[in-house]
């Protein structure tokens, strides 16, 4: 019998589902519309619909779990907990809501630990120990491993270098403070810094054959490849936020590597290089040179369903 997890990655808009084997194989997966139910019940109605017929379709397999990946995912009590982009408000139980469907352990945490999870099991971090991941999406969002395990704090919210201020008058964050790291090194981040330098700067630009309001980090990356030097400086003020926010990170946790995952981890070197130059720049001297910083090897696949089956793994091994 071949051993799998079931992985299950909620997002504000999609929830993906996936039947993941120990190699990171995906067996089988579906996709629902989370926008399309009102009430966290219906949806774990219909997802645990669409897991039982992508079991039926797959013989000889044992379920050892199921794994959850979810915006303010708390491993602790199994549960989302003011999750701002769904439509469900406060406190959801996933577990007890999935454990009427399912005689199978479920556990739950946030995205960004997911994909932490993911990495450690399937990817480049694999057989790592300490590592931390940053996941430059629409957000930042991070996980920090230490000697093997999740650090997930008291209350398992631990681990938000997304929102470690790194300028006290800086930019409004959607989490209600100013000048957190999200608003600096994120997808939208970068954007706003684009619409910034158009602004402040009077050279010629690609950008600038873009409406100013449509234009995109995709737009960003490509006139930057094409050597476009608004969008190289662009980079680089991102690279220098990070770099100086992971230089922190690295003093706190002291990681044998740092992974880079997301969208904007897309752009390869023209972020992985100058963020890895000011994060030495930063670094305190007794761990300049020592930790690397990698992309994820997850990205090419759906890294999302294989982050949330990870936490089964992660849990029974």
């Amino acid at each position: 019998m071949k051993k799998v997890a079931i992985g299950i990655d909620i997002g504000g808009t999609n929830t993906a589902i996936g039947i993941i084997d120990y190699e990171g194989k995906c067996l089988a997966e579906s996709n629902i519309s989370t926008a399309a139910f009102n009430t966290p019940e219906l949806l774990v109605e219909e997802a645990s619909t669409k897991i039982k017929s992508m079991l039926n379709s797959i013989k000889g397999i044992e379920v050892l779990g199921i794994g959850i990946g979810a915006p303010n995912g708390n491993f602790f009590n199994g549960s989302i907990e003011y999750a701002p982009n769904l439509k469900w408000k406060g406190v959801v139980n996933l577990v007890k809501l999935f454990k009427p469907y399912f005689n199978l352990p479920v556990y739950v945490t946030n995205d960004a630990n997911a994909a932490a999870i993911g990495e450690m099991i399937y990817g480049v971090a694999k057989g790592v120990d300490d590592f931390i991941i940053v996941t430059l999406g629409t957000g930042v969002g991070s996980g920090f491993v230490s000697n093997g395990k999740l650090v997930y704090g008291h209350d398992a919210f631990a681990g938000e270098l997304g929102h470690v201020i790194i300028d006290e008058n800086g930019r409004q964050c959607g989490c209600g403070r100013k000048g957190c790291l999200e608003t600096y090194a994120s997808a939208t981040g970068i954007v706003r810094t684009a619409k910034e330098y158009l602004f402040l700067k009077k050279e010629d630009s690609l950008l600038r054959e873009i409406e100013f309001e449509n234009i995109t980090s995709k737009d960003i990356f490509e006139a930057a490849e094409k050597g476009d030097q608004i969008a190289l400086d662009i980079f680089d003020f991102t690279a220098r936020k990070l770099g100086f926010s992971l230089a922190n990170a690295v003093a706190i946790s002291s990681p044998k590597m740092i992974v880079l995952f997301g969208g904007l981890a897309m752009a390869g070197n023209l972020i992985l290089q100058p963020t890895k130059k000011y994060m030495e720049e930063y670094m305190l001297k007794i761990y300049k040179d020592k930790i690397p910083i990698v992309l994820s090897s997850l990205m090419n696949q759906n890294a999302a369903i294989l982050g949330a089956s990870a936490l089964v793994w992660d849990q029974i091994k």
